[in-house]
């Protein structure tokens, strides 16, 4: 690998995945990382690491990151949350002609997966064991699904944004109609304990399909930051991982097969609980996770491996990872009025 490769990160608010990733090019070495956000208050922005930020425009998103990354000699982009995700994967043609690459999983996989509900039918079809899920038009929907279940926007709920647990049919239809009122349509999942654990699994592939490796973390759910929800018997976790990272080797070679299953290009995350010692997914997002820096800690930097193989071809070995507790706090920054962005 050449040294100091020139990468944006779009997408870079506080405790995010844009800023995961900084973190994980940073670990590794090699890199001139810059950064860019919508937003005056990103945490990122501020960040003194990073060669260079800026602050993109919300109305000219594309044209306002392309000319960022042209102004820094940035050839590689890579989006730091799901909307950058959804926007820049849009756009891939018009990136490629002003000579940016952009860090995604292939666009059929990242718009199919933007979508829960088609997503979810996805996997059913491919065999891939799953929480019953169904997309919410009416209380007999619920039906399919029992009680009690979780109601989820099919679009837009990464890091478990307006996920709810619903206990009987009214309140799950009450769920459903905010969540139908907020523009997207609204699924409800069966509702899976956590007795046999929460897992957030990445599994990467390159653009060939080839399985570079997996992960595992036990997710944590003592920690108030992990949890979204704990009550009535039910808990929904945050989007904020931490916990135990093993080999987790049968959960792993599960997580693989769906990737496989799916036609991943890239990187995936996939999130489930364990039932029987099945894995089953409740979320998959088509892109890294915000949990990728303690993967690197781990000695699964996925980011930097990809960009290795883009750059100079590099196919990496399995990676062998370090067991252990990876956990997580939320850290702070003063930024003056005259320096705000």
């Amino acid at each position: 690998m050449s040294h100091n490769i020139k990468v944006m990160i779009a997408g870079v608010g506080g405790a995010s995945l844009g800023t995961e990733i900084y973190k994980s090019l940073r670990l590794a070495g090699g890199y001139e990382i810059f950064g860019c956000d919508i937003s005056k208050t990103a945490y990122g922005l501020y960040e003194s690491d990073f060669a260079k930020t800026w602050r993109v425009s919300r109305d000219d998103y594309v044209s306002s990151v392309t000319n960022a990354c042209i102004e820094s000699g940035a050839k590689i982009l890579i989006p730091g949350g799901e909307q950058p995700m959804t926007l820049l994967g849009a756009a891939t043609e018009q990136l490629s002609a002003a000579g940016i690459k952009l860090l995604s999983n292939s666009p059929a996989v990242v718009s199919l997966y933007s979508d829960k509900g088609k997503a979810f039918e996805s996997l059913a079809k491919a065999g891939i064991p799953i929480p019953r899920t169904i997309t919410v038009t009416t209380k007999h929907d619920l039906d399919q699904v029992g009680l009690p279940c979780i109601i989820k926007p099919s679009t837009g709920s990464g890091g478990s944004a307006a996920v709810f647990f619903a206990v009987n049919t009214d309140e799950a239809m009450i769920y459903a109609e905010f969540i139908r009122r907020t523009g997207s349509a609204a699924v409800a999942q069966e509702y899976v304990d956590d007795q046999e654990g929460e897992y957030t699994i990445g599994v990467l592939s390159l653009p060939d399909q080839y399985v570079v490796g997996s992960i595992a973390l036990r997710r944590a759910l003592e920690a108030k930051l992990s949890v979204a929800y704990r009550g009535r018997g039910g808990l929904v976790s945050s989007g904020y991982s931490q916990g135990h990272i093993d080999e987790y080797r049968d959960l792993c070679q599960q997580a693989e097969r769906i990737a496989d299953a799916i036609g991943s290009c890239g990187p995936i995350n996939i999130q489930g609980r364990v039932r029987d010692g099945l894995l089953l997914p409740f979320e998959i997002n088509p892109r890294f996770s915000a949990s990728t820096y303690l993967r690197a800690m781990a000695g699964f930097n996925e980011v930097d491996i990809m960009l290795r193989y883009l750059d100079g071809g590099v196919v990496p070995h399995r990676p062998i990872i370090r067991p252990g507790w990876y956990l997580r706090s939320l850290t702070e920054r003063f930024v003056s009025n005259e320096n705000l962005k």
